[in-house]
């Protein structure tokens, strides 16, 4: 891939971690896709207070649109960003995402790509499983490429299902230069960390194997940070810290003698979802305890790399028999199989491989239709007419 692409990137935001958990994954491949010279563009809309809680300033490898959250608002980032080489639609901008989703693939050049990013891929397909009128069951096709963050076989199946013309997971990872070890602060001294934000289909796992297991352990220091937890019943040996700034995670995941990892339902059902958290975790060195779901074997190695658990007793085991000498070893291992394996800079590597082999596949189609058309002695285009209301 040749290296100064102009990429369009329309997400939630960059800048902010506030009710905002696809922030990090997006730092991490947008700062590694500089790193090897393309020009990302993140357009993101001003909305959540995001703009009021930004844990970074506007970062020197990436240019950061703030549009209104408005229609108009997203018309003017839509043109901003129209004449991209790479167009790229997240999943969940949380605002006008409808109209992003529909705009995308029509007011790309011809030569561009337009990439559907999915970073919920279970919630989305969920949601179109369920109702037969999803405007995205019609875009899908509509897209050059679909990505997604997690989901394995069975959500590339899906959406291949659903008439993508190719979808390829792109997996969280570990930025080595913002997740490191560091020195631990009393601040967040405890037996064991969770760190995430209060949503619907994570609640239950949480009480199942967070706060079930700060009951069976009433003796043992819990931490809880996150967002929307302040109304939430629980045990007296839990302490609920509010918003964590992510210039305070190294430091979360670093002190206590464990973190805990909890997926959401839905990416737990389908598997092969690693969360932001496991690769912070473990590029801090954390000792990682984990829920248990399918194909975390493929990131991390139970019980040498990480500590797997199906249940509260399981959890409340594992740190019956945690030293800290045993918690150490444990994160060291986990962080040199992450820096190995699972760092953004493969992750754009991977990025880019998957362009080059979509310019090479269009190529190939290109040279076919112009075979046949030079053999027809017809061809037509005709234009969308896609733009915004007059």
């Amino acid at each position: 891939m040749t290296p100064g692409l102009d990429i369009a990137f329309f997400g939630s935001s960059l800048v902010s971690a506030y009710w905002n958990g696809a922030a990090t994954y997006y730092r991490g491949i947008i700062h590694a896709l500089a790193r090897r010279g393309h020009r990302v563009t993140f357009y993101e809309p001003d909305a959540y207070d995001r703009q009021i809680h930004r844990d970074i300033a506007d970062p020197d490898w990436a240019r950061v649109f703030v549009y209104k959250p408005t229609e108009e608002g997203a018309w003017q980032a839509l043109a901003d960003g129209a004449n991209a080489d790479v167009i790229v639609k997240a999943s969940g901008v949380g605002v006008f995402d409808e109209l992003l989703e529909a705009a995308v693939p029509q007011i790309k050049r011809t030569d561009a790509v337009s990439i559907y990013w999915d970073v919920d891929a279970p919630a989305t397909l969920g949601r179109i499983a369920a109702d037969a009128d999803d405007p995205m069951r019609k875009l899908i096709p509509e897209y050059d490429l679909v990505l997604t963050y997690g989901g394995g076989q069975p959500v590339i199946e899906a959406f291949r299902k659903l008439g993508a013309r190719e979808c390829i997971p792109v997996y969280n990872a570990v930025d080595p230069e913002t997740h490191h070890p560091v020195a631990p602060d009393p601040r967040f001294d405890a037996d064991l960390g969770f760190l995430g934000n209060r949503l619907p289909d994570r609640e239950t796992r949480v009480e199942r194997f967070f706060l079930e297991t700060a009951a069976l352990r009433p003796d043992l220091h819990f931490l809880l940070g996150g967002n929307g937890w302040q109304d939430k019943p629980m045990p007296g040996n839990v302490d609920y810290l509010g918003h964590i700034y992510t210039r305070d995670h190294n430091t979360f995941n670093c002190t206590p003698r464990a973190v805990l990892n909890v997926n959401r339902d839905s990416m737990a059902k389908n598997g092969w979802s690693p969360a932001t958290r496991i690769f912070e975790a473990a590029g801090a060195g954390a000792c990682l305890i984990s829920d248990w779901w399918l194909g975390i074997e493929d990131f991390l190695e139970p019980e040498r790399e990480v500590l797997v658990a199906h249940s509260a007793e399981e959890v409340a085991a594992h740190l019956d028999g945690l030293t800290r000498e045993k918690a150490r070893t444990m994160g060291e291992a986990a962080r040199r199989r992450v820096l190995a394996e699972h760092t953004y800079s493969r992750r754009a590597e991977q990025v880019e491989s998957i362009l080059e082999g979509f310019d090479a596949a269009r190529t190939a189609e290109l040279a076919v239709r112009t075979s046949t058309v030079s053999t027809s002695g017809t061809d037509h285009v005709s234009g969308s007419g896609f733009g915004p209301p007059a």
